[in-house]
């Protein structure tokens, strides 16, 4: 911890008291019957979180702070509200929500199916009396006793009601706050105004806890307001998730966590599997093959730092990115891999291939489109995996851009939990050119401390490689992991690229219709959608985003098949940019529509990927509609692609590749950092749940649909 004399450790002071168990008497009250609630002060303004055990006893704490369905979850859980501005919730074992037993929701706004929000302070709704009085919603332990507290029917005597009648109660945690000045009150959510708020003594610890010495400061601490921001954080994350972790051990005992092999094991069994690469045949396999000890040896020597790959479409990146990182990993004693991955669409694919290679016990996935519920009734991996994905306690991450980096700025400690884990590891990023153009000052920011002062290691992993040495704050060179990479590049060119310029939707349908088999990408939803209108028949297909995942998954089997060599068939797709990364698709023409240069590049690797037919006859047609049209975040990309195919320049070629990427960062100037993040942080600023609230890589206003067209979702209705 650091001296309290600095406004980090002051921060941390004031969330560290509020997670502190207090024990006190009366604040809570017990009913008849029961043995007591143990009461323990959740991070937040001065709220308090009470589990009512069975058979009287304390039981398991558990807060769920980011409740992904407003009526989801099992009974005892704490649903906090998705904006996290939570006064009191309630969850209670009532038959509610569709007849489930075990199920209830006290909505902030009211109407829930169980009534209402309850705030300090205010009168309890008649609704919640009523609710409360049923022998179902009354735990053995108590219920909370405020200034309005409803008069309650006793329990049942020493034991209860056991599990049907627990209920939990948490007051408003809202994470690391904003900083705020000197001049906030007690009434402000802010750092200022919460060590002015007055506290319960808990001095009791002191016969309890002997703290350790305090070690001086570490000499980040002299660094940028930025640096001490993020060391702010990276404490909280250690606080909150050894508070999880300790009172989950308190109250229900170990639990199946940390299990994983070693990253020693991990390298062997990656060896095991790639032994039957060790003579390839074929001047393609030699060349992967090449690739694959190059990344091995350079793990094998390497040290900590920033690293790039940058390898062909086709040249097996992907399992020479884990090599590199599994033997940097055990080189350097580090504890896990962290596989970035811009794509949700994609994600499975590469989970898929580490798991087959690594074992399922070994991999964990973690992204919005996984559902993990943490129930001891569960499959025992499936359980273990929901605990892992709280602290990315796995010795194998396969994650997004936007959960890792929101991840990195959030403030609440569902999201926090899982940031130490980071320290320590190799962290590879795939389709590097895909990290968010307008975060991505704030995300280089946070890859440079995560190397410097965390002892982590970065990979850039792609085909097209963005030119981001000028924006680090310290001069630095990746260090490039593939060997004779202009060699390289040659050797698996495959392509021609030819510009049609201007085209009608009429004579791009043409064009399709008179293919066997051909991709067409355009850059919007509605135009894929329109064109694929115009040419639906056998054969032709649609894939985008607009196409709930199991949908596409079976979309691209069908695709799989009529692209198969041993029986090849009509094929005709009309796609957005998701089938550019990570998808394994092989085409005899690709059509694509003027976009970046990293995106026409991305698409020509779907187009004789295998390299089984002639160059001269693999074409990748870029063209332009004559209408115009409005890309969303696309115009300065598409734009600067244009007057580099003005200039004549051969797109596919390196110093090509370099040029986009500077013209772009230049052109976007500020703007690589839209919502100035960095910003937050400077001239003695710490506002964490302003950056929180403002880094949101997906911007978009959507809401989750239930589609009850399968025989897996009818059972679920």
């Amino acid at each position: 911890m650091l001296p309290v004399g600095h406004h980090v450790p002051v921060l941390i002071a004031a969330v560290h008291r509020h997670a502190v168990a207090v024990g006190k008497p009366g604040r809570y009250r017990g009913l008849e019957g029961g043995g007591g609630a143990e009461v323990h002060r959740a991070a937040g303004d001065g709220g308090y979180l009470t589990r009512l055990g069975r058979g009287g006893g304390v039981g398991q704490a558990k807060v769920l702070r980011e409740a992904q369905h407003q009526v989801g979850g099992d009974a005892g859980d704490i649903l906090l509200d998705p904006q996290g501005v939570v006064g009191v919730v309630v969850v209670a074992q009532l038959q509610q929500h569709r007849g489930e037993p075990g199920l209830a929701y006290l909505s902030q706004r009211g109407g829930g199916p169980c009534g209402h929000l309850l705030r300090q302070g205010v009168d309890v709704p008649e609704v919640f009396h009523e609710q409360l009085r049923r022998p179902a919603a009354v735990g053995a332990g108590g219920i909370v006793e405020g200034e309005n507290a409803p008069a309650l029917a006793p329990g049942t005597g020493a034991g209860g009601v056991g599990v049907e009648g627990q209920i939990e109660v948490v007051l408003s945690g809202v994470g690391l706050p904003d900083g705020g000045g000197r001049s906030d009150t007690a009434q402000d959510a802010t750092m200022f105004g919460r060590l002015k708020k007055s506290v319960e003594p808990y001095t009791q610890w002191t016969n309890e806890i002997k703290l350790p010495s305090i070690p001086p400061q570490p000499e980040m601490m002299k660094e940028n307001r930025f640096t001490q921001a993020f060391y702010t954080r990276m404490l909280y994350s250690c606080l909150v998730d050894a508070d999880y972790l300790d009172t989950e051990n308190f109250m229900s005992g170990p639990k199946p966590r940390g299990q994983g092999q070693t990253m020693d094991g991990l390298l062997k069994r990656l060896n095991q599997y790639t032994a039957k690469w060790s003579h390839p045949q074929g001047t393609l396999n030699q060349r992967r093959s090449s690739i694959l000890s190059a990344c091995t040896t350079a793990g094998q020597t390497g040290r900590r730092g920033l690293y790039s790959l940058t390898v062909p479409t086709g040249g097996g990146k992907t399992v020479a990115s884990l090599a590199f990182a599994l033997s940097l990993a055990v080189k350097n004693h580090m504890d896990r891999v962290i596989y970035v991955i811009p794509y949700t669409s994609i994600i499975d694919q590469t989970a898929d291939v580490f798991s087959e290679i690594l074992g399922a016990e070994n991999v964990l996935e973690h992204h919005s489109g996984v559902d993990y519920s943490a129930k001891e009734d569960d499959e025992p991996a499936a359980y273990r995996k929901a605990l892992a994905a709280e602290n990315w306690d796995k010795p194998v991450v396969v994650t997004t851009n936007v959960q890792f980096f929101e991840s990195l700025y959030a403030n609440k400690s569902s999201k926090c939990r899982k940031l130490h884990n980071m320290a320590n590891s190799v962290i590879i990023f795939d389709e590097a050119q895909m990290l968010p153009v307008d975060y991505l000052k704030p995300c280089i920011a946070a890859m440079e401390e995560l190397i410097d002062r965390y002892g982590s290691s970065v990979v850039l992993c792609t085909a097209t490689q963005p030119a981001l040495q000028s924006l680090f704050q310290k001069e630095r060179n990746a260090i490039e992991l593939c060997p004779r990479m202009e060699e390289q590049f040659r050797f698996f060119e495959r392509v021609r690229y030819k510009n049609l310029g201007y085209l009608s939707e009429e004579e791009l349908v043409s064009r399709l219709e008179g293919g066997f088999q051909t991709l067409c990408i355009v850059n919007t939803r509605k135009k894929a959608q329109k064109l694929y209108q115009k040419l639906k028949g056998e054969g032709c297909y649609h894939l985008s985003t607009s196409m709930y995942p199991k949908h596409r998954k079976r979309v691209l089997e069908q695709i799989r098949k009529r692209l198969d060599k041993k029986n090849p068939q009509k094929c005709i797709v009309i796609a957005t940019s998701l089938v550019e990364a990570g998808v394994d698709l092989d085409f005899r023409t690709v059509y694509r529509q003027l976009a970046g240069i990293d995106s026409m590049i991305q698409a020509a690797g779907r187009c004789n990927r295998e390299g089984e037919y002639d160059v001269y006859e693999s074409n990748v047609f870029i063209f332009q509609f004559d209408e115009k049209e409005t890309v969303s975040g696309q115009r300065q990309q598409i734009d600067v692609a244009k007057s580099l195919i003005a200039e004549k320049v051969e797109i596919s070629d390196l110093g090509t590749i370099k040029a986009y990427f500077e013209r772009l960062y230049y052109l976007r100037g500020e703007d690589l950092d839209k919502k100035k993040i960095l910003q937050n942080f400077e001239k003695g600023k710490y506002n964490f749940k302003e950056t929180a609230q403002n880094f949101k890589l997906i911007e978009e206003d959507t809401a989750a649909l239930f589609i009850g067209n399968t025989e897996e979702a009818k059972k679920i209705l």
